[in-house]
């Protein structure tokens, strides 16, 4: 019975690798492992070679000796210019030479010393290379201005370099000076691949999570940039992605934590009086999954309008006097139950922040919170509650329980119930209540003994074996969940709620023939219910059937445009629906859906979830991005039970570590179309 779940609708909750997110695609492949130490033999853009190979400059390949002398023997002016230029450039090329067979040679000691694992004594000697190229950039710095070849092979050399000091210094157990090389590497080249692993390894070491996991999305934003051709046309990559998926699961796991307190200290801010309500339609399913609903539902339309409440409370006498306690107890307790039935009439007409308001008015008049400091409080108190009556009294604390439990206030809640229980010992609905409470507490224990204590009491209670139901779902215990919704249907054939809910565990037993005609039978009860709409489209979503599922999620948003799940299923349906080769699937069709069911109930979390995944894979630029990052944010205001909590603080730390790692690359996007 989960506030905050629906009743308990199952979502259709999908890996949208079509999207081509940085998170989601490397879940589509197994992992493959790179090799550690010195760069190897290789001429690839990143510098990950090591043995420094020597690049013809420029001025040398500009033309011989032999060509330049003969125009400068048939030019005019320019011809003494030039003749004087061929001493220079000739030395400037025996210069590169000399220079490059000496790195050459330091090169080819430190590889021999790295064989001999004197690794410190390896970084050495690239120290020494790396301080010769440094000097000959000192003494040359103008000529590299004039053409890019010395510059670019210098720039080349530094990278190699450094790198295979990094590693030196990494295999010496020197992870700060390691860390320095890796830096200025992706200072010179980004998008170095040996250089992001090395610091993956060494931030991992140092229990530096965030920042590896940073580094773990550089790495795959790189391998997808890659392939962003293969990805543009639904082929898949080439090779496996540079880390595997269980990496991003660990790293997240570790920051996870920090993020969560981060969460829930935000939310605690806040007072409970000022935390939002679930949508109305979220409130009313779970309403109706109680059996007193018709009761209160058919007093609460006979025993007033708002207008004849507010009048009465008006007319009510003010300022009568504390030691008057007879007087002063009667006016606070008829002011309270007129607040009680004002409250459910406007409950009554969905009206249910008004609602909120007036019980927890009527609550604060019975609690006596204007007097907590006065010597006669307690006695006040008993007086304005023998003076409301028992029923009123009760009443009261069970809607203030529901209004408490509803803005996720569980101890409150509890409190509520529990006094109300002391008082009706044998109402098996505030037993079902509390056991709702518990399992929103993650409390199943608990849960199941005030569920058997409320069949005790009543065997046929109706709303004791559905939301037992949903307990027995949570625990994974799918055969005794099916058991209490035969029975309920059994004792109440127009029950709707136990029918949709056995079509959804028909679906977890993967019985969609059973599914099927347990929803047809709930349509014959109710044809314009939206929820049957809703699951029958989950149906079709299970064979997959998408188009199908899109249509029936069509007829669930026309027969009730308040309830946000079909508007998710729908988006989802739109992204699975297989389209022509290299044509990409609606998804401005599919945020437009998701949006629509954050308006219409803004603690959708299932909604947050799929919107942020989209959004971030279509932003056209970083700041976009960054957008996505303010959603999950304002969907952590509207979370409620751990499990909310979890989904989008970990969309939260991937998407955040995407944009820095897309920042780190120079990346101006995340968009891979």
């Amino acid at each position: 019975m989960a506030v905050n779940s629906q009743q308990n609708t199952t979502y259709i909750v999908i890996g949208l690798a079509a999207l081509a997110t940085a998170a989601a695609l490397y879940f589509a492949f197994s992992p493959k492992k790179s090799s550690d130490g010195t760069t190897d033999k290789s001429s690839s853009k990143d510098g990950g070679g090591s043995t420094i190979t020597p690049v013809k400059s420029n001025v040398q390949a500009g033309g011989s000796s032999g060509s330049s002398t003969s125009t400068a023997a048939t030019a005019d002016n320019t011809s003494n210019a030039s003749a004087a230029a061929l001493p220079a450039a000739s030395n400037k090329d025996d210069e590169e030479k000399q220079l490059n067979r000496r790195i050459e040679e330091i090169d080819r000691a430190g590889k021999a010393l790295f064989k001999n694992k004197q690794y410190m004594e390896a970084a050495e000697t690239f120290t020494e290379a790396l301080d010769l190229i440094e000097s000959k950039k000192l003494a040359d710095k103008n000529s590299s201005k004039e053409d890019g070849g010395p510059k670019s092979s210098l720039t080349r050399q530094i990278i190699t370099l450094t790198n295979n000091r990094s590693a030196m210094y990494e295999k010496a157990s020197f992870p700060d000076l390691a860390l320095s090389d890796c830096d200025a590497v992706l200072d010179l080249d980004p998008a170095h691949i040996k250089a992001r692993t090395r610091r993956l390894r060494i931030l991992e070491s140092q229990k530096r999570h965030r920042e590896a996991l940073v580094e773990v999305c550089a790495l795959q934003l790189k391998y997808m940039n890659d392939n962003r051709d293969k990805l543009r046309l639904g082929l898949p990559p080439t090779g496996p992605p540079p880390v595997p998926q269980s990496k991003i699961e660990e790293l997240v796991s570790f920051i996870l934590p920090e993020e969560i307190e981060r969460a829930q200290k935000a939310m605690a801010a806040n007072s409970v009086e000022s935390r939002a309500l679930p949508s109305s339609y979220t409130i009313i399913q779970l309403l109706k999954s109680f059996s007193g609903f018709n009761k209160w539902m058919g007093d609460a339309a006979k025993g007033g309008t708002v207008a004849k409440f507010t009048a009465q409370l008006e007319d009510l006498l003010e300022g009568v006097p504390r030691k008057s306690m007879v007087a002063f107890a009667d006016n606070l307790a008829t002011k309270a139950a007129l607040l009680l039935n004002r409250g459910r009439r406007y409950a009554f007409e969905k009206d249910f922040g008004k609602a909120v308001k007036d019980f927890d008015e009527a609550y604060a008049l019975v609690e006596d919170n204007d007097g907590s400091d006065e010597s006669d409080h307690d006695e006040v108190k008993k007086a304005i509650v023998a003076a409301m009556g028992n029923d009123d009294y009760c009443r009261l604390l069970e809607w203030c329980g529901m209004c408490k439990h509803l803005r996720f206030d569980l101890k409150g809640a509890l409190e509520c119930y529990e006094r109300c229980s002391k008082l009706e010992p044998e109402n098996t609905e505030i037993l079902v209540k509390r056991a709702g409470v518990k399992m929103d507490g993650s409390n199943y224990p608990e849960a199941d003994t005030l569920f058997k204590e409320a069949l005790a009491l009543n065997p046929t209670a109706s709303d004791a074996l559905l939301h037992r139901a949903n307990l027995r779902m949570l625990q994974q215990r799918v055969s005794e969940s099916d058991s209490d919704l035969e029975t309920c249907i059994r004792l109440y054939p127009n029950n709707l709620l136990a029918r949709l809910r056995l079509a959804t565990v028909c679906m977890a037993k993967e019985d969609l023939d059973g599914a099927r005609k347990m929803l047809e039978k709930a349509e014959e009860y109710d044809p314009d219910s939206s929820e049957v709409h809703c699951y029958r489209g989950e149906l079709h979503f299970a064979k997959g059937d998408f188009n199908e599922a899109k249509s029936e999620f069509e007829k669930a948003m026309e027969c009730d445009t308040t309830n946000p799940t079909p508007y998710v299923n729908a988006a989802l349906a739109v992204v699975n629906t297989p389209a022509a080769m290299g044509v990409m699937p609606d998804f401005a069709e599919a945020i437009r859906l998701l949006e629509k069911a954050i308006e219409v109930d803004p603690m959708f979390h299932a909604a947050y979830v799929q919107l942020g995944q989209m959004k971030l894979s279509m932003a056209t630029d970083l700041s976009r991005a960054r957008e996505v990052v303010e959603l999950y944010d304002k969907g952590l205001e509207y979370c409620r039970t751990p499990e909310e909590l979890r989904d989008i603080c970990s969309m939260r730390i991937l998407t955040v570590a995407q944009i820095d790692a897309a920042h780190a690359l120079h990346m101006e996007t995340l968009n891979m179309q």
